[in-house]
């Protein structure tokens, strides 16, 4: 009883309002400590509290299930951009067990018990990795949806939402509190995060692969933390000296900071991004008359310039609009930007702004359909040439789509003309270009002075894999038939050239002069 008016003492001889306040917060601490010593820690059943993490945190035949389980229903949510999908992974997640254990093994200083429940994490997070991967492979949808990109770019926010919720899970777990881990399991949305790992994996788009496991990390690590130190805040572990104490708080400041730095400036990046959509509405307005409404405004801040689409509804139109907002966005965002701006007149008259939205809204659509059916039209062309889509070129303007074809096990010139025109039945409204590539040309056999049936369906096809290689080709042979192979190719704008003699049976031989 006599330490703490002596450490009242010398905090009151340092004077001063510092001096001050930590003799008050002395003379608080003292009674609360030796009441939360002597009442509260004494409460907790500390066997059953560990005998209930250890349960919980281990790696079984039906922890291993429920991963696989929860990795599959989150990663349909994702695909699918069902949130309740993904609410019902978040319930079923086991992950929460083996990460409280982890903290608790920190609390407890038992290499044992860190090493059981590390084990148990990492199999949980590899099945569902992997499981996940495997799902979005063998999908037909592959898109990055709004739930997946929610789950790309994690802020501080996220590391204060894993916070409190490791602590209150944490609390439940000491307490007898269990309802309470549902609550922290969907705050916390563990498995979410693995299955967009697993989905950028599949789909190898680092991007969202990193953006996604920094998140995991993060929940994890905060979770691990808060559950040790809570697991400390009522007497589980063995008494630290002071120099002891001091050494486990610097290590769990330095891990808050070096998970709190990097996701601070996310959230200042996040932050700018809402304050430059503001300001670049704002500057758009100030263009228009009063009466003018944005009716959309999207920035691609991935890209260099920014590029800003607007969609304007006016009572009058603007030509200098596009220009003048270009060059006010410039020197407000203090970034090059490519603006694009869509204005539809409206008039006064009541519902004329109605019709305007109704206008800009198809516009909209009709756009988006075309995206849709330039995306398909890709697809169609990777998969029938066995190439990734993006592989595909597509000009959208000319309605031109073109790709390489890789080459296929006794797959001749006719096999990829054929494949060709398929996909141009398929798709009637495009130009279908597939480039074939550097297999043998066939040879052009003559009934008199001109082909044959089989030499003039020879030569055509010919000029058809020559117009889409850009090669040129040798034509075997010499005298009438060799010039008129060769005026025809050059008619049909590919590059020839005489080299070598006819066949054994009177046929001119055809070849890529590589």
């Amino acid at each position: 009883m006599t330490d703490q008016p002596d450490q009242t003492v010398i905090a009151q001889r340092r004077g001063g309002i510092a001096g001050r306040l930590e003799a008050f917060a002395v003379q608080i601490a003292g009674p609360l400590g030796r009441w939360w010593r002597g009442s509260v820690i004494p409460s907790i059943e500390h066997r059953a509290v560990i005998a209930k993490v250890d349960d919980e945190s281990g790696l079984t035949p039906r922890y291993a299930f429920m991963i696989l389980m929860s990795a599959g229903i989150a990663v349909l949510g994702l695909l699918l951009s069902s949130p309740a999908v993904v609410i019902g992974a978040m319930l079923i997640s086991p992950l929460m067990g083996p990460i409280i254990g982890l903290g608790f093994g920190m609390a407890l200083v038992d290499g044992n018990e860190i090493r059981r429940t590390a084990m148990s994490l990492a199999g949980g997070v590899l099945l569902a990795v992997l499981f996940t991967a495997l799902i979005v492979f063998f999908s037909p949808i592959k898109d990055i949806t709004p739930e997946i990109v929610a789950r790309t770019r994690p802020n501080l926010f996220d590391l204060l939402v894993a916070l409190f919720s490791a602590l209150a899970g944490a609390y439940a777990m000491i307490r007898g509190r269990e309802g309470t881990i549902v609550g922290v399991a969907i705050a916390t949305a563990l498995m979410p995060p693995l299955a967009t790992v697993g989905f950028g994996l599949a789909t190898l788009n680092g991007t969202v692969f990193f953006g996604a496991l920094m998140l995991f990390v993060t929940n994890l690590m905060t979770i691990a933390i808060a559950a040790a130190v809570m697991a400390r805040l009522y007497g589980f572990g063995p008494k630290l000296t002071s120099r002891q104490s001091g050494v486990q708080a610097a290590v769990i400041t330095a891990a808050f900071l070096a998970l709190a730095i990097p996701l601070g400036y996310s959230l200042s990046q996040i932050a700018w991004e809402a304050r430059a959509q503001r300001q670049t509405r704002d500057a758009l307005a100030d263009q228009f008359p009063g009466q003018a409404k944005i009716d959309q405004l999207d920035i691609d801040f991935s890209t260099d310039p920014l590029l800003v689409r607007a969609t304007i509804l006016t009572p009058e139109y603007r030509n200098d609009a596009a220009r003048l907002g270009e060059a006010s966005l410039q020197k407000l965002l203090e970034r090059p930007v490519k603006l694009s701006l869509d204005q539809f007149r409206v008039g006064t008259a009541a519902g004329d702004a109605e019709a305007a939205q109704l206008a800009s809204a198809s516009a909209r659509d009709k756009a988006s359909k075309e995206r849709q059916a330039v995306a398909l039209v890709g697809r169609e062309l990777a998969i029938m040439a066995g190439v990734s889509p993006d592989a595909v070129l597509v000009d959208r303007d000319k309605r031109l789509a073109q790709v390489r074809a890789l080459p296929l096990p006794g797959a001749s010139l006719a096999t990829y003309r054929a494949l060709e025109q398929r996909l141009a039945q398929a798709e009637p409204q495009w130009q279908m270009q597939l480039i074939p590539p550097p297999v043998p040309l066939p040879s052009v056999s003559f009934d008199g002075d001109a082909p044959d049936t089989q030499g003039a369906s020879n030569l055509a096809l010919a000029i058809w894999a020559g117009r889409r290689t850009g090669l040129t080709v040798t034509v075997g042979g010499s005298g009438d038939a060799t010039d008129y192979v060769m005026t025809k190719l050059r008619e049909a704008g590919i590059q020839a050239q005489s080299s070598g003699s006819r066949n054994s049976d009177g046929s001119l031989p055809m070849a890529w002069a590589l």
